[in-house]
C-alpha cells in the first residue's frame, strides 16, 4: 500500500475545481508531523490557504505557481531556523514529501513548488502571507481534486545504484 501511494506521487497542476475537506487537510498535516525530525527538534510550521484571494495572490508571486488560482488549497511548510538552525531545511523538505504522498494515498493532486532558498520567492510569499521574518518558507504545495489524470511510475535507474563503493 505504501509503495502505490509512493508510485502514485505525480505533480498535479491542473484541479477540477471542487473543494478539499478540513478533516483531508488535517490528515495531510498529520502526516507532515509525522516526518523524521533532527533530534525531534520539530521547526515546522504550516500555512494552510484557501482563500480564492489569497491563492490568486500566491500565483502571482511564485514564477511556477500559476495552478495556485485554481487549486482547492495550498499549504505552506515553514521552519523556525532559531529551533533548528542546521536541519530545518532536512525535517521541512520530509515533511512536504510525506504530504505529497498523503495527498496521493487520498485520490488528490498537488505539486511541490520550491521555495527555499529562492530569497525572491521566500520574500513574496512572507509578505502575501504574513510569515515572521525569522521562519523560512521551504515549500508550498498546491492541492486539489485532480483535473488530470498521469500513470503511477517509478524512475528506477539501476545506472544510479552503486554497490558498496561508488
Amino acid at each position: 500500500m505504501a509503495f502505490e501511494a509512493i508510485f502514485a506521487r505525480r505533480s498535479i497542476r491542473a484541479y477540477t475545481g471542487e473543494p478539499v475537506s478540513g478533516e483531508e487537510i488535517t490528515k495531510l498535516l498529520k502526516a507532515a508531523m509525522a516526518a523524521p525530525s533532527g533530534k525531534n527538534l520539530k521547526p515546522w510550521h504550516f500555512v494552510v490557504v484557501r482563500d480564492r484571494t489569497t491563492l490568486g495572490k500566491l500565483a502571482d508571486v511564485h514564477p511556477y505557481g500559476k495552478m495556485l488560482a485554481g487549486a482547492a488549497a495550498a499549504i505552506a511548510v515553514c521552519g523556525d531556523s532559531a529551533i533548528s538552525p542546521d536541519l530545518w531545511v532536512q525535517d521541512c523538505a520530509a515533511a512536504t514529501e510525506n504530504i505529497l504522498i498523503a495527498v496521493a494515498s487520498l485520490g488528490l493532486g498537488a505539486v511541490w513548488l520550491g521555495c527555499h532558498p529562492r530569497e525572491d520567492r521566500v520574500s513574496a510569499i512572507k509578505a502575501v502571507l504574513g510569515i515572521p521574518e525569522h521562519i523560512g518558507v521551504l515549500s508550498l504545495i498546491s492541492i486539489g481534486r485532480p483535473g488530470e489524470k498521469k500513470e503511477p511510475r517509478t524512475q528506477y535507474d539501476g545506472k544510479r545504484v552503486h554497490d558498496e563503493k561508488w
